[in-house]
């Protein structure tokens, strides 16, 4: 490969990723109303990695998070909710670490997503027993699943669908 065409390759990487952890933010700004209100955080980070693949589209979950940090302040990665935040980083590591494994691609990468929501949920709800634990005093495992997991499952679920449909679109005009 020749020094023009590695440094145009790299330079289109960078553009990807900071057009991914774009597009993360403001899916984390869209809010679906229903009885429990959800974002398309999540559906931002599946999108991220089936289209950019698991390295770029890592590196993108790590910008997203560092820009929530700066921008959200602190306060955000260090409440509650921000194990689940940096459970996207864990998500995509999963995801990319699953994107090697033998059988068919689509068939894997839909697995990897729900391991990855379940890594997500795990670190999250993890984090969020501390946090709340420590202002609040202790809560149990099934109290928080209440609050944090069950009602997300099948919201989850569909933007895992709708994730993996626009990758398997998006993916072919990506290099």
């Amino acid at each position: 490969m020749s020094t023009i065409a590695a440094t145009r390759s790299k330079t289109y990487d960078i553009v990807y990723i900071a057009v991914f952890a774009v597009i993360m933010a403001i899916c984390s700004w869209i809010s679906i109303p229903t009885a429990v209100p959800f974002t398309l955080q999540t559906f931002g980070v599946f999108v991220a990695v089936g289209v950019l693949g698991g390295k770029r589209g890592t590196l993108s979950i790590l910008v997203f998070i560092l820009l929530a940090g700066f921008s959200g302040g602190i306060g955000v990665l260090a409440g509650t909710t921000g194990g689940y935040i940096i459970g996207f980083l864990f998500s995509a590591l999963v995801m990319w670490a699953m994107e090697k494994l033998p059988g068919k691609k689509s068939v894997m990468q839909i697995v990897s997503m729900i391991v990855g929501l379940i890594v997500c949920y795990a670190f999250g709800t993890a984090w969020f027993m501390i946090v709340y634990s420590r202002a609040n005093g202790a809560v149990g495992l099934a109290t928080v699943l209440g609050w944090c997991v069950i009602p997300f499952i099948i919201p989850d679920i569909i933007k895992i669908v709708l994730a993996y449909g626009l990758s398997r679109k998006l993916r072919k005009f990506v290099a």
